[in-house]
């Protein structure tokens, strides 16, 4: 059985940041068949609107998404900051009791430092001041503050809103769910371009 990796979409998310790193995971590495079971999770199974227009219809709500899974995503968007949101982090703490990998992009970064788990990580997010006016005294760690695309720091990778990218290839490092020669050429591809890349490999 594959195991799960959950993708949490709230009513505006960033469309941009989930799906390339979605597909990746639905790849067979090698031909060796999927390894991950791609699912989104929301508040309700109401349906929810991305940034771009897309409407999904979440796989689960809250109350009934799988008690185990691999990974747990959260993709940024308009409304990490609104009422309900705090309900996610019953899944932040099914992943973190369980050592599942945790990644938060763009705004669901603020929403680990304004619950206090960026505390004692290396991390990234949009902006510095963003994230301490917004998280007041629950963040304490602008030492760690990195400005960087993407950082990992064990089973946590934080990122900003541009880095789809290098929070994917993050992500996949951590889920260990390619052969790495795959990931980078995953990354290089889209990074660099068709014919960069290409070139670059000659």
């Amino acid at each position: 059985m594959n195991e799960y990796v959950l993708f949490v979409l709230l009513d505006e998310y960033a469309d941009w940041e989930a799906a390339s790193l979605a597909a990746a995971l639905n790849e067979e590495p090698e031909g060796d068949g999927r390894r991950f079971d791609v699912k989104t999770v929301s508040l309700t199974k109401e349906p929810v609107r991305s940034i771009g227009g897309f409407t999904v219809m979440p796989d689960y709500s809250i109350d009934d998404a799988p008690e185990e899974f691999a990974g747990l995503i959260l993709i940024g968007g308009n409304s990490w900051r609104k009422d309900g949101s705090e309900r996610v982090m019953e899944l932040v703490d099914k992943a973190i009791s369980q050592q599942a990998v945790l990644g938060a992009i763009c705004d669901a970064s603020v929403f680990l430092g304004k619950n206090g788990l960026l505390n004692d990580v290396p991390h990234t997010s949009n902006h510095l001041e963003d994230l301490q006016e917004t998280s007041g005294d629950r963040y304490t760690n602008e030492a760690h503050y990195l400005q960087q695309q993407a950082v990992r720091s064990g089973q946590l990778i934080t990122a900003n809103g541009s880095a789809f990218l290098e929070f994917g290839k993050e992500v996949l490092e951590a889920l260990n769910a390619a052969p790495q020669a795959e990931i980078d050429e995953w990354y290089g591809f889209f990074k660099q371009g068709y014919h960069d890349y290409t070139k670059s490999q000659q």
